[in-house]
């Protein structure tokens, strides 16, 4: 049995532990989960899914044993940006490994640039603009969805781009618990 099909395989476990026990029952869940095997992912490793704006690279989810937190990289075109949003359910943590722009916090604007590190706990507007040049960034949320979202709205490496509306985009937002500023 592959290391893959350990972590789902102990990922299962946990989440019938935890349907099966509730809340009283649920620390044996979190036992369970928590004995899902470590793995180690080169710097080109992950689950590739490409945007228009960008590739992001899924690293860490719950389909690879961490129940608890999602994440992974982002690269961001020259003028792509992300645009203004909110997490309901997550809170975020973003690392800015190459580029510069401005993060947008609430309604402030803030300049960003390699090594920043910007936390958005849930339910706080932000969003990024990078207009001039690329932006490579990390991207931890907890708990995670965030990777749900972008499976959604993304397409494999060489499959013809997902084409969506506006709204068809804030819908796929909205499921995820991820809400679009007007």
């Amino acid at each position: 049995m592959s290391e893959i099909d350990h972590n789902r395989r102990d990922l299962l476990a946990a989440m019938t532990g935890f349907a099966v026990g509730g809340v009283l029952g649920g620390h044996a869940a979190i036992a369970q989960a928590s004995a899902a095997r470590g793995y180690h992912f080169s710097a080109a490793e992950g689950e590739t899914i490409a945007r228009p704006s960008g590739d992001i690279v899924i690293k860490v989810d719950p389909t690879r044993g961490s129940p608890a937190l999602a994440m992974g990289t982002q690269h961001l075109k020259p003028g792509a940006g992300i645009p203004v949003h909110r997490h309901d359910l997550m809170d975020e943590i973003l690392l800015i490994q190459e580029g510069r722009g401005f993060a947008i916090l609430d309604d402030q604007r803030t300049p960003i640039a390699k090594g920043s590190t910007i936390f958005v706990p849930k339910g706080f507007w932000h969003g990024f603009e990078n207009p001039e040049i690329a932006m490579d960034l990390v991207w931890i949320v907890t708990p995670p969805g965030l990777e749900t979202f972008f499976r959604e709205v993304g397409s494999a490496p060489g499959a013809a781009p997902k084409t969506l509306t506006r709204e068809q985009f804030r819908a796929i937002g909205e499921k995820h618990g991820t809400i679009f500023r007007s």
